[in-house]
C-alpha cells in the first residue's frame, strides 16, 4: 500500500511542478529578472572599470530548462514525503476520509513549512544578499523550518493525548497555542537576516515574495485535493471490491 501511495504522491507532484512552473514563468521569472538588473547597475556604479564576469549559465537556461528542472524535481520529492506522512496519517488522526486527511495535511504543511518561516525569513531574489553570507542565511532559514516541524508533530502528538479527557476542539486549541508560542520564541531567539540593499524596488521585492508564496499555495493546493481525490477514489474501489468477494 505505502508503494502505491508514494508513486501516486510523486505523480501527483509532478503535476504540481508543471502548474508551479508555469506560474512562476508568469509572475516570478519577471521580478526575477528587474532584480538582475538592479545588481548590474549597481555593480557598474561600484566597479565603473571592471567587466562584468561571464555567465556559467546563460539566464535563458535558468529561467527555461534549469527552473523547469528544479521546480518539477521539488514538487514530486515533496510529493512523495506527502504521501509518506499519509500513510502515517491515516487512520491515527480520527475517523476522516482520505480526502479530508490529504486536505488536512496539506494546509498544515503549508503553514508549518512555508508559512511560519517565511514570517521570520521571508524569501528574496537571488541578487538579493551578500554572497558571503549564503551559508549562514541558508541554515538560519532550514533550521526554523525544522524547529517548527517538529514544533507541529509535538503538538499533534499532545493534542491525541489531550483529546480524551479535554475534548477535540479544546485540545486543538491547547496544542495550537503552544505551537504559537514556541515557534515566537524561537522566532525571538534566532537572528533577524536584513541584508535587502538600500534603494532596491520595494515593488520588485513584493512581487517575488508574492510569487514564491502563491508558487507553494498551488504546490501543497494541488497535493492536497489531487492526491485526496485520487487515494478516495483507491480506497471506495477497494471497499467496492471487498464487499463484492464475500
Amino acid at each position: 500500500m505505502v508503494g502505491g501511495l508514494l508513486l501516486r504522491g510523486m505523480l501527483v507532484g509532478v503535476v504540481a511542478g508543471l502548474l508551479c512552473f508555469g506560474f512562476l514563468k508568469i509572475a516570478g521569472e519577471p521580478s526575477v529578472d528587474r532584480a538582475i538588473a538592479f545588481e548590474s547597475a549597481q555593480e557598474a556604479v561600484r566597479h565603473p572599470h571592471e567587466q562584468p564576469e561571464p555567465e556559467l549559465v546563460s539566464r535563458e537556461t535558468q529561467a527555461g530548462i534549469g527552473l523547469f528542472t528544479g521546480v518539477v524535481t521539488y514538487s514530486a520529492a515533496f510529493g512523495g514525503l506527502f504521501a509518506l506522512a499519509f500513510a502515517l496519517a491515516y487512520r491515527r488522526i480520527g475517523d476522516l476520509s482520505p480526502r479530508a486527511v490529504s486536505a488536512l495535511l496539506a494546509t498544515v504543511g503549508f503553514t508549518v513549512i512555508h508559512v511560519v518561516p517565511m514570517l521570520k525569513y521571508p524569501a528574496n531574489p537571488p541578487s538579493v544578499g551578500e554572497p558571503e553570507t549564503i551559508g549562514m542565511r541558508t541554515a538560519l532559514y532550514f533550521s526554523f523550518i525544522a524547529v517548527s516541524l517538529l514544533t507541529a508533530i509535538a503538538a499533534g502528538m499532545l493534542r491525541t493525548r489531550l483529546q480524551a479527557r479535554n475534548g477535540a476542539w479544546n485540545a486543538t486549541l491547547i496544542a495550537g497555542g503552544i505551537y504559537v508560542a514556541v515557534m515566537l520564541a524561537v522566532g525571538i531567539a534566532l537572528p533577524t537576516v536584513n541584508e535587502v540593499p538600500d534603494g532596491f524596488p520595494a515593488v520588485v521585492l513584493w512581487q517575488f515574495r508574492v510569487s514564491a508564496l502563491g508558487a507553494q499555495l498551488i504546490m501543497w493546493t494541488t497535493l492536497g485535493l489531487v492526491f485526496g481525490a485520487l487515494t478516495q477514489r483507491a480506497v471506495t474501489g477497494q471497499s467496492r471490491l471487498r464487499a463484492k468477494t464475500v
